[in-house]
């Protein structure tokens, strides 16, 4: 090991144990005394109902946990995003459970609530899995109403979800364990199965105070939306537990007796560990995201016996592609190569970097492993797509849109890892958020934006030195340089991974071991959903 091994392996695990930290703070929710005051109404917090409803020795990940990060500080802030949702299994069976934090704002729904339960459903639908409600909320907002209410992805969205849901024959489970107000009724209610806590849960469209003022009649809201009310008056609920464990104990009983599904035949064999340290992986990465490395090291610390089997090795050098196995699962990988290689016509090319051969090899690899079923794993590390003129009088546009759009037309699912630098139109190329991963991680030393910080930062010094001067100010070096600081600081404020995963546009950021069980837990999801249509490319220039 070298000593520059050494420095990248100590600034890769600081930044693991910074998330470590992140973490912590965040499965607080509302805090401690929050939680003390939770517990004191004999009420379980989300976590605890999560962790004592999914099996103990069976892996689970948790989705959007830095959902709200930082956002919202004039209200309060709302900690990740006032929801908690983990994929995780419940009698053996994998399942998504969703469920509001009363710790935070009374489990109240804020625009980032909205979205994060829009995406758990999106991961149920996408995947036909069961998912489970575990409802616990003080309904909108209010002072924020006008960013949930009324618009295609805000509250209403989740609603018709649930409807579409039960027509595909998505299993749908709710537990109402606390307060279920207004709009929020609808969600437990238009689940296939729904359960109230007695005492502590409770379900109306209106409050004893609004009933009050709407209609001018007193009444205590166990007696117009309680567990007795709703199972043996309305008929609203269909099972009455007398506590929080009561209520998951009975889901657990539902979903225990819930029939086989039909897979969708991803290969799988028996699972082997990969046979490179993955440990190394923390030396391997770089500390600067200018520097180069050889990703092939990287993937070989991520597949079964770090085997990989690559496709088109000596063309296209800056993507490699391949076949491996993660957990026993098949799968294709698309990862940018990082160092610099030289062509078979000697020409050198950057890492990082998709040229016209790499994006073509790309195409063709993605298209194969739709014809063979093999779901495909996208690890990013992608400045862009090369510029200047060899490469537009080459096509770079043509070739890059030919690998835009198999990645967008494919059909085996897609799993997406931001390593780290995901740049511009690569983001794109490379399964970015909008081209529908069923998963999308990143690594702590991972960077979103159109482009670097230092590159930003110099177009933006640049264009405002510009107007400065029309406006006859001249500035001087140092000014120029106070200017560039400024705008660098909060350009790498933006590109930082826990800014992305705040605003839902990754599903975590997790410590690079844990990527191979968020990979095969969602080939196993992935599973659960046969293609049901063929791959097509559509229209192409070739």
């Amino acid at each position: 090991m070298d000593i520059d091994f050494n420095k990248n392996e100590d600034h890769n695990k600081l930044l693991v144990s910074d998330l470590r930290q992140k973490l912590s703070i965040i499965k607080l929710g509302g805090g401690q005394k929050a939680i003390d005051k939770h517990h004191a109404k004999g009420k379980m917090t989300a976590r605890e109902r999560i962790d004592y409803l999914l099996d103990e020795k069976k892996p689970s990940i948790e989705i959007a946990t830095f959902a709200g990060d930082g956002m919202y500080e004039e209200h309060g802030g709302c900690p990740s995003g006032g929801v908690v949702i983990k994929i995780g299994y419940v009698q053996g069976k994998q399942c998504i459970v969703v469920a509001n934090d009363a710790t935070v704002k009374a489990g109240a729904w804020f625009p980032i609530a909205a979205k994060k339960n829009l995406r758990a459903q999106e991961i149920s639908i996408e995947n036909k899995l069961p998912i489970i409600y575990l409802v616990d909320s003080a309904g909108v907002y209010l002072p924020m109403q006008d960013e949930i209410f009324p618009d295609k992805e805000h509250f209403g969205r989740i609603f018709r979800n649930n409807a579409v849901m039960s027509s595909m024959g998505i299993t749908q489970i709710s537990a109402v364990m606390g307060s279920c107000v207004a709009g929020g009724a609808y969600l437990p209610i238009m689940s296939d199965e729904a359960l109230i806590v007695d005492k502590t849960g409770s379900i109306f469209l209106a409050g004893s105070y609004l009933v009050k003022a709407a209609i001018g009649e007193s009444i205590d809201n166990e007696t117009l939306g309680g567990a007795t009310t709703h199972c043996e008056i309305s008929g609203v609920t269909d099972y009455k537990a007398k506590d929080d464990k009561d209520a998951l104990d009975t889901i657990k009983n539902i979903v225990s007796k819930i029939g086989d599904f039909e897979k969708a035949g991803f290969n799988r064999v028996k699972a082997l560990k990969p046979k490179e340290n993955q440990d190394d992986i923390f030396g391997i990465l770089p500390r600067s995201r200018a520097d180069q490395y050889d990703m092939l090291e990287i993937i070989k610390r991520l597949v079964d016996d770090s085997e990989f089997e690559q496709y088109k090795e000596g063309y296209g050098k800056t993507i490699l592609t391949g076949y491996a196995r993660i957990d026993g699962w098949a799968v294709g990988i698309v990862a940018n190569q990082r160092k610099v290689v030289k062509t078979t016509k000697g020409e050198m090319q950057f890492g990082g970097v998709i040229y016209s051969d790499s994006a073509d090899k790309a195409t063709r690899f993605i298209a194969n492993c739709n014809q063979k079923k093999i779901p495909l794993v996208f690890l990013q590390d992608v400045s862009g797509f090369m510029v200047g003129s060899k490469s537009e009088h080459g096509g770079i546009i043509k070739d890059g849109a030919k690998m835009v759009n198999a990645v967008s037309n494919s059909v085996v699912p897609k799993f997406t890892v931001i390593i780290g630098n995901s740049y511009g139109a690569g983001n794109y190329a490379m399964c970015g958020k909008a081209y529908d991963p069923r998963l999308i991680v990143a690594w702590p030393s991972a960077e979103l934006a159109v482009m670097s910080g230092n590159s930003a930062a110099k177009v933006l010094t640049q264009i405002e030195t510009a107007s400065l001067k029309k406006q006859g100010k001249e500035l001087t070096e140092e000014d120029e340089k106070a200017l560039y600081d400024k705008i660098k600081a909060r350009y790498d404020r933006q590109i930082s991974p826990y800014y992305a995963a705040s605003r839902i546009w990754t599903d975590a950021i997790i410590n690079p071991l844990d990527t191979r069980k968020w990979i095969s837990m969602g080939i196993e999801a992935a599973n659960h959903a046969p293609i049901e249509k063929p791959f097509n490319l559509g229209v192409i220039q070739v």
